[in-house]
Formats: C-alpha cells, sequence, structure tokens
C-alpha cells in the first residue's frame, strides 16, 4: 500500500477503493505506522503553524499562541486524535455483533483510520487561520465512514443506518472529549473570556 495512492484513492473513488482494502492484509502497527501516524500530523503541525506564528481569531481580535504552548497541543492533539481512532474502532467492533455485523478488531481499524483521510487532509487549512474554515471539508469522512462500514463490516441493509448512526455519536462524544482536553490543557488559558 502506498499512502499517497491510498490516500488519493480513497478521497476520489472510495467505493471501489474499500472493495481493495477489504480484502487486504495488514496489521494494527501497519495501519499506524504506515498510514495513520503520517496523515494525522498534517492537522498538528498545520495547526502548530497557524496558533503561533499566524495567531488565532476569536471575537473579531487575533491571538498568537507561545511556540512552547503550541508545540504541547501539536503532540496532545495528534496523540489523542490516534488514540480517539483506537477507541472508535474498539466501539465499532464491540457494536458489531448487536448489528449483524462480525468482530474484527483490523476490519473496525481499517474502516476508522482510512475513513479519517479526509479530516486529516482538510487539517491542512488549519496552517492560516484565515482558511481553517475550510476544514469543514473533512466532513466527507463521514461518507467515507459510511461506505467503510457497509463494505467491510456488512451488517444487513435493514440495520446498516442505526450501526451507522450509533457509530457517530460515540465518534462526537470521542472527539469532544479529546478537543476540550486538548484545549484546556494547552492553549484555553490564552483565550479571553468576557463576561457580559
Amino acid at each position: 500500500m502506498n499512502l499517497f495512492d491510498r490516500a488519493k484513492n480513497i478521497l476520489l473513488s472510495p467505493k471501489s477503493e474499500w472493495e481493495v482494502i477489504k480484502t487486504e492484509e495488514t496489521s494494527i502497527n501497519e495501519l499506524f505506522t504506515k498510514y495513520a501516524m503520517i496523515l494525522a500530523a498534517i492537522p498538528s503541525v498545520a495547526g502548530l503553524i497557524g496558533y503561533s506564528v499566524f495567531g488565532l481569531s476569536f471575537m473579531n481580535a487575533s491571538y498568537t499562541i507561545p511556540f512552547g504552548n503550541g508545540i504541547t497541543w501539536a503532540v496532545l492533539s495528534y496523540v489523542m486524535n490516534l488514540a480517539g481512532v483506537y477507541v472508535t474502532a474498539l466501539v465499532i467492533d464491540a457494536l458489531a455483533p448487536s448489528f449483524g455485523a462480525e468482530k474484527d478488531l483490523i476490519g473496525s481499524l481499517k474502516i476508522v483510520i482510512y475513513a479519517e483521510t479526509a479530516v486529516w487532509v482538510a487539517g491542512i487549512f488549519s496552517i492560516l487561520p484565515a482558511l481553517s474554515f475550510l476544514s469543514i471539508l473533512g466532513l466527507y469522512s463521514l461518507y467515507l465512514l459510511y461506505l467503510g462500514m457497509k463494505s467491510i463490516k456488512n451488517p444487513p441493509a435493514e440495520k446498516m443506518v442505526g450501526y451507522f448512526v450509533v457509530t457517530i455519536i460515540v465518534l462526537v462524544v470521542v472527539y469532544l472529549i479529546i478537543g476540550a482536553v486538548v484545549m484546556s490543557l494547552t492553549i484555553g488559558n490564552y483565550i479571553p473570556s468576557y463576561n457580559y
């Protein structure tokens, strides 16, 4: 698996790429070291540059985060993002029997890691605060997640939507917790609070 080709194919021709991924032999180590750990660095590095060099806009003002705090933020967000991927895969795998799908941790990790591609690639827009709104393009990952679950987990058609919705709820909770922890530990003190 070539990282660039995989990222390009999962973004541009996801249906056929999921079929390739489905039959591919891999390990947890390979999924993380040859793909996730590389792409997950994009939003962390871009955010570090954006927050520490160009600044963070909040309530019509711009705030630059000290570089040390920016590095702490980047490292924490990177590690927590990878941990979130693993936790989400564990949940998808644990829920599988309830929705008529088979438990398979490698398959669940494939789904989460490759579906995250759009989020990680869209993270490049964090480098310039004025363009950070374009990170919303990462929502394409939801479509990738749906296709991946459908292809790899292959639950009965009538249970697919329920399985997907429950997975989305888990994703939202996991990443809200990650975001809150990372922000409060690193740059939360640099965003002023206003008392009204």
